[in-house]
């Protein structure tokens, strides 16, 4: 796992898109223990131990195109948005043109070729997360949850460098994927148990107790998609949805 400012190629900010962002903060920080900051006029960051590791939005927002889903979505760093772009589209993926946001830096809207989206950010004055990715709150792990492995783990592989590594589970097969010999993230086939039925990535957050945050979440009007479970070797994971209809994973590492 990470810690301090992220390297190219990995995970370097998480983007909440939520209806109701003052009760879904009030959530988070009872579940998770989020602290925010205000961005004037658009949203709230999302902070851990004071740094900061994200951003929420309203997503019913004016800047958010309608029917736009609660969802938590990734931003990968990169040394040239532009280059990242041609290159997506050339193994075989689809990206929005790149653009500016204000001095802070340039980014792109990208998607795999099952569909699943990805944001590449090129920091420029603003600096991306440095959070320790073992405490609590903190994104610590990134799934791709695809209808099309065969065709996304080449296609990330290709993109950002990351070398892979099969690891067979009961019943299907899992995929890591490692930056410099770090893992950084997983690809797997898409199941109902991970909250969504379209190919998506899912956000994994450390914990101090899995069952504790997963009982906090039904206690605060959340719903528990994947009561809290252990995973042999990694630690005791669950599967949650917000109130307010955001998923993500939570775990708690075997130490």
């Amino acid at each position: 796992m990470t810690t301090g400012p992220r390297k190219i190629h990995d995970f370097c900010w998480s983007n909440m898109l939520t209806p109701e962002p003052a009760k879904a903060q009030e959530f988070f920080s009872k579940v998770l223990g989020w602290t925010y900051g205000e961005i004037p006029g658009m949203g709230h960051l999302l902070k851990v131990d004071g740094q900061n590791m994200g951003a929420m939005f309203d997503v019913n927002g004016m800047n958010t195109p309608p029917s736009t889903p609660p969802h938590i979505g990734v931003l990968i760093k990169v040394a040239d948005v532009d280059a990242t772009v041609a290159r997506v589209q050339a193994l075989g993926g689809k990206a929005r043109p790149a653009f500016d946001v204000g001095p802070n830096g340039r980014m792109a809207v990208c998607f795999d070729p099952s569909g699943a989206n990805f944001d590449v950010w090129q920091e420029k004055s603003q600096p991306t997360r440095t959070d320790d990715s073992t405490h609590h709150g903190s994104p610590s792990w990134f799934e791709c949850l695809t209808t099309d492995p065969a065709a996304c783990v080449p296609f990330y592989s290709g993109l950002f460098g990351w070398t892979t590594q099969a690891m067979p589970m009961p019943g299907f097969e899992y995929t890591v994927f490692s930056l410099d010999g770090t893992p950084v993230a997983g690809c797997m086939t898409l199941v109902p148990e991970s909250g969504g039925t379209v190919p998506h990535w899912g956000t994994v957050f450390t914990v101090d107790d899995a069952d504790k945050a997963a009982a906090l979440t039904a206690e605060f009007g959340g719903t528990v998609l994947m009561p809290p479970h252990d995973v042999p070797g990694v630690g005791r994971a669950s599967v949650l949805k917000s109130p307010q209809g955001v998923v993500f994973q939570v775990i708690r590492y075997a130490r």
